[in-house]
């Protein structure tokens, strides 16, 4: 007997390699029980027509962080915002509706955006918020402007600032208190909104990373369980050097994520080779040796856990790559590949560097959308490093086209939750040469996050595999079996896909 009633998908158009030409599809217990032609569909308990909507594997999104994604769902959105004056002026209205002893949480400003790229200060903040407590992540989230009150917990910790612009450690003393000051339910409803959005937008499945200085134990083991209750599959990171064990008690899926080997490019932090061009930031911060790289690698290695780090400039990716080749010595570069290790956003990184991920095995887990707001040649990236090392930077098809395993996050809040944004960024990146084609960027945005947590059954449709899967709505039509992205001959974009149906291992999480 079943252990689910099974079900057959009838009159879709399906993107599968196993049956280009299919139409239909029967479920049962929760995998791929067939694939066909409708007229030659199997009988099932229920019937489910498709109405002709194109269906696809679902999408992963590979890199996330709920209780800040719910945040910003419901909190205040300061993406738009263009100078110091209109900052000041979403925060005094958003203050308006909250208590007088409330955090006002807020994320998104990016100055380098600006005209007049000075911030506010944490007096201005107090007077606009009437007050209240304020903390506004940075775009990048590896920094904060925060009002006087939560100032004294960053204090005499590096990268404090009076003025109350805080970075990398004295950011993240300010944000836990920031976002310690949520009770339990605030904090569940706030990741239960993440996770519906993603469901909502076709992603079955998303990698929780966490970490000292990103999140609390707390928030991580709250995120977890939420993971599959009509929900997307949750695979959680966690993200401390030397937690190993600690990471596999937590429940998370691997000793990687957050774990920082740099800080950011946005806020200057992101360790690099050579200075930074705008301010007095040097090469940025660099937060672990090549030694302690390797001593964590093992640790992994010796529990059978996968490892990873978060490395965005070329010093702090070479750094973490040397470690993986201390490691190497010591176990065998055959061994620490089975490892399926990773290293999270690798924006600068050169020919040299990627021929070691590819010898090492290394899980390239990026956000390529990150190229569309900040690249190319007049954009933060040429701001902070000139216009030959921005060009040069999230080389995401060389990555692919040598050998790296990838797969696509939105670091969401950093960037939307929109996985076709992150497909349509790495095909047409600003830099023309690092082009991957529409599949193959596809394929890094489902497949490719199954596979960088060990899931070798899902991320596509064919007999045998986990039914999860997207439907769409797709008003640009259709190209070799995937929505229409790209702008035509005459520049015109199409409109993108509308997810009607989201699929979690035959159990529907979102219908529209």
């Amino acid at each position: 007997m079943s252990e689910s009633p099974s079900a057959r998908y009838i009159n879709g158009r399906f993107y599968s390699a196993a049956d280009p030409r299919a139409t239909a599809m029967l479920v049962r217990d929760g995998k791929i029980a067939w694939l066909g032609q409708t007229a030659d569909a199997p009988a099932a308990d229920r019937t489910v027509d498709l109405d002709g909507t194109l269906v696809t594997p679902a999408f992963v999104d590979a890199h996330l962080h709920a209780t800040d994604t719910g945040l910003a769902f419901d909190g205040l959105d300061l993406s738009g915002v263009r100078s110091a004056g209109e900052l000041l002026d979403a925060v005094a209205a958003f203050a308006a509706t909250r208590g007088a002893d409330a955090v006002v949480h807020g994320h998104g400003w990016d100055e380098s955006t600006w005209a007049e790229q000075t911030p506010p200060t944490a007096a201005e903040l107090d007077r606009a918020a009437g007050g209240r407590r304020v903390y506004l992540s940075q775009a990048s989230v590896h920094s904060a402007l925060t009002s006087s009150a939560l100032l004294p917990a960053a204090r005499g910790v590096d990268g404090f600032d009076e003025s109350g612009w805080v970075r990398e450690h004295a950011h993240h003393a300010v944000r836990a208190v920031a976002l310690g000051a949520l009770t339990d339910s605030q904090r569940t409803a706030a990741q239960t909104t993440a996770l519906r959005k993603a469901a909502s937008m076709g992603i079955a499945a998303v990698h929780e990373c966490g970490g000292p200085g990103t999140s609390s134990e707390a928030d991580f083991t709250s995120v977890l369980a939420l993971s599959g209750q009509k929900l997307p599959r949750v695979y959680g990171y966690w993200g401390e050097l030397g937690g190993a064990e600690k990471a596999r008690e937590l429940g998370a899926h691997g000793a990687a994520g957050d774990l920082y080997a740099d800080g950011a490019l946005g806020s200057r932090t992101a360790s690099v080779r050579m200075p930074y061009l705008d301010g007095d930031h040097g090469c940025g911060e660099a937060f672990l040796t090549a030694e302690q790289v390797g001593e964590h690698l093992l640790d992994c290695v010796r529990i059978g856990f996968q490892g990873g780090f978060h490395a965005i400039g070329d010093a702090a990716i070479e750094t973490v790559l040397d470690g993986f080749a201390i490691a190497a010595k010591q176990v065998g570069v055959d061994r620490l590949r089975e490892g399926h290790h990773r290293i999270e956003h690798v924006e600068l990184i050169d020919k040299a560097m990627i021929a070691r991920m590819v010898e090492f095995g290394v899980i390239a887990s990026v956000q390529p959308v990150f190229d569309a707001l900040w690249g190319g040649t007049d954009r933060m990236y040429a701001q902070r490093l000139g216009v030959e090392r921005a060009l040069a930077s999230n080389p995401i098809g060389a990555m692919h086209a040598t050998g790296v395993a990838l797969a696509f996050g939105s670091d969401s809040p950093v960037t939307a939750l929109d996985p076709w944004a992150m497909v349509v960024a790495a095909a047409a990146p600003r830099n023309p040469i690092y082009r991957m084609t529409v599949r193959a960027a596809f394929a890094a945005s489902s497949k490719g996050g199954w596979r960088a947590a060990g899931v070798g059954d899902a991320g596509v449709l064919a007999p045998g595999a986990q039914a999860t899967f997207a439907t769409w709505t797709t008003p640009g039509g259709t190209q070799a079996g995937l929505p229409s992205l790209l702008p035509d001959v005459d520049g015109v974009t199409p409109e993108r896909p509308i997810c009607r149906r989201t699929v979690l291992s035959g159990e529907t999480i979102f219908e529209e």
